[in-house]
């Protein structure tokens, strides 16, 4: 029965190769009336980048601008979700705030020390953002101030998994704001502009 078969050519994979990552394509211009789906990083079609929690602060910036993103999901030693870093926790208040209260040096500031944990986060259903539209996530994300919101789906078990993301500077994106600044509250206000002249 093997006699049928006919072994494949192997190659030498050569220095720098790469591999094929998922990229998720959005519609490159939405409404708030759109569904919320639109928007939303589909993790079952996109991978997130990540860190942990133990990583030097300077180490997981390093990787944010290395991948082109603003935000880490940071996992704990046992890869669960311990909580988000984003690039305003690097670049804001809370490292000088961590060295007044902690002492040390930039150096020794880690991911989890200025880290927002799952305490500090609210997630959205997916059966809710299944229903709702690109306006209703902007009012969600406006109202908790964040810049980013996790989509959670239950397993069998009951378990809360992460499937989805909303990022509002895509979300501006997608809306035609002009961002020149990743400011929150400049971000709000440049899609309520483009709102308007829509």
């Amino acid at each position: 029965m093997v006699k049928e078969y006919s072994e494949l050519q192997s190659i030498q994979l050569k220095a720098g190769s790469s591999f094929v990552r998922p990229v998720q394509v959005f519609p490159e211009r939405v409404r708030l009336s759109d569904p919320a789906l639109n928007v939303m990083t589909d993790l079952s079609k996109v991978s997130l980048v990540t860190t942990r929690a133990k990583t030097s602060m300077d180490k997981a910036n390093a990787k944010m601008i290395r991948y082109g993103v603003r935000m880490l999901l940071v996992l704990d030693d046992n890869e669960q979700l311990a909580g988000l870093l984003t690039a305003t926790d690097v670049l804001g208040e809370k490292p000088m705030r961590f060295l007044q209260n902690m002492g040390g040096t930039h150096d020794d500031i880690m991911v989890r020390d200025i880290m927002s944990t799952l305490r500090e986060l609210n997630a959205m259903r997916m059966a809710d953002v299944q229903q709702a539209r690109v306006g209703d996530i902007v009012v969600s994300l406006k109202k908790v101030h964040r810049q980013h919101a996790l989509v959670v789906t239950e397993n069998a078990d009951g378990q809360q998994v992460v499937s989805g993301l909303f990022s509002i500077t895509q979300i501006a994106r997608q809306l035609g704001a002009q961002l020149q600044s990743f400011e929150l509250a400049r971000t709000f206000d440049e899609i309520e502009k483009a709102i308007s002249h829509a």
